[in-house]
């Protein structure tokens, strides 16, 4: 989920139940979500490498509309609902195609997968699955973006580049009451 440094205002680690996460925010939204890595220090490393912050750091206090995001994120980790497709993203610098992808992936239900062929189709590029595996695999804001919710058409799981790769993905759609394993049975 890596790609070239995006500004951010600043960052912060927050601590959910799947481990520590992190975000960093700029004026326009969200900029950047970090998935937990070994440790809450592993995870802002990796965080701060990810973007480009100003001198000083930047914020560590996160804003009003950052914090409303946290905690829906933190909500939807525990299983509940939390209208994660309210909180706000900054997509400035993203190429078009996948800025289109991620906007599409965010309207797959949570519980629910579809296939890279099928989220390519809805993003408008029905024989684009490939690049739609390339866009999630640079996905920077998984969970709200969520790629997890993104399969093989083989019913695989396909991929997923946090730190715990495929167990992560199961355990986010786990916690969705969805399963690596349902769309194989369909």
């Amino acid at each position: 989920m890596m790609g070239r440094p995006r500004d951010a205002d600043g960052h912060v680690v927050f601590f959910t139940a799947i481990g520590p996460c992190g975000v960093a925010w700029s004026q326009r939204g969200l900029a950047r979500i970090q998935l937990p890595e070994d440790s809450a220090e592993g995870t802002l490393r990796r965080l701060v490498a990810t973007v480009a912050l100003p001198d000083g750091g930047g914020s560590t206090t996160p804003p009003a509309a950052v914090q409303s995001a946290i905690d829906r994120i933190i909500r939807h980790l525990t299983g509940k609902e939390a209208g994660l497709e309210q909180i706000a993203l900054d997509l400035e610098g993203i190429p078009p195609f996948h800025r289109k992808v991620y906007e599409a992936a965010r309207r797959i239900a949570s519980g629910k997968t579809l296939t890279y062929g099928e989220l390519a189709k809805i993003a408008g590029s029905p024989m684009g699955s490939r690049a739609v595996g390339q866009a999630m695999a640079k996905n920077p804001l998984p969970i709200v973006v969520p790629c997890h919710r993104v399969v093989a058409a083989s019913g695989k799981p396909g991929g997923f580049s946090s730190f715990g790769g495929l167990d992560t993905k199961a355990r986010l759609l786990a916690i969705e009451g969805a399963s690596l394993l349902s769309r194989q049975r369909q």
